[in-house]
Formats: structure tokens, C-alpha cells, sequence
């Protein structure tokens, strides 16, 4: 983990098994953020949703690859960036989980959960990086 003033930042191998990493980093970051427990929680379900994403679709497992978080405070506004090294998607091809097809299926609900947590979740024009507002 690198800390330069209010701005944190963590890399990771995409394997499955190094999520716990992100929380252990949001609980360090929480430090100096002081965020209130109901606002971490949805900030953890957020932030591990796109890093899920990036190590299964977009690096697809490839520990080689790494998808790297950047959090940073500013006045009330928490930003959270999550990059991988994969090609990318477009967002709007993503299937619609409340849709009556999709209610059943186990995943493709990441995206919704971020989007129900933060103020604001956009991606660069590759797509292989979201970008996570919450405001505080």
C-alpha cells in the first residue's frame, strides 16, 4: 500500500484469494478517513464488486496481470478508481439483474450493487476502469 496525503493506493496479483487484501486496505484507509461503519460497509461491497471484476473479467485470473485501487478524500467527496490490465467492455452491454431472466442467475449483480452504494459510478472509454463517488 502507498500513502501520499489523503491519497491511498493498493495493487494486487488477480487472483480470487487476494480480495481480502481490499478490506484490510479500506480498514487502514478508514483510518484517516474516519468514515462511519454503515458507509464503509457500502464502500467494502462497492470496491470489492470492481475488484472482483477486474480479476475475473477483465485480467481473467491472470496473476501476472494486477488491478490496482486508488482512494482518495477530497472536501466531502470519497473517490475510488479500480484499474485492470484487461481490454475493457462497454457498460451498457451489461444484462439488466432485475430482469425477470436474470433473477435467478448467481452473478451479473456487481455493477447494480455499485451503483445502489455510490453516488456516482462511471468508466474510462476502454473500460477497464470504474470510477466510485461516494459522497460523505
Amino acid at each position: 500500500m502507498k500513502s501520499t496525503g489523503q491519497q491511498f493506493q493498493l495493487s494486487i496479483p488477480s487472483s480470487r484469494k487476494n480480495i481480502t487484501l481490499v478490506e484490510k486496505f479500506f480498514h487502514t484507509v478508514n483510518d484517516s478517513f474516519k468514515l462511519p461503519e454503515e458507509r464503509l460497509h457500502a464502500l467494502l461491497v462497492s470496491v470489492t464488486e470492481a475488484v472482483n471484476n477486474g480479476i475475473i473479467h477483465g485480467n481473467k485470473n491472470d496473476e501476472s496481470k494486477h488491478v490496482v485501487v486508488t482512494c482518495s478524500k477530497k472536501g466531502k467527496t470519497l473517490t475510488v478508481k479500480v484499474h485492470d490490465e484487461g481490454k475493457g467492455f462497454k457498460p451498457e452491454d451489461i444484462a439488466n439483474p432485475l430482469h425477470e431472466d436474470n433473477l435467478l442467475r448467481t452473478g451479473g449483480r456487481g455493477v447494480f450493487l455499485m451503483k445502489a452504494f455510490m453516488q456516482s459510478v462511471t468508466y474510462n472509454e476502454q473500460g477497464n476502469e470504474v470510477t466510485l463517488v461516494m459522497k460523505l
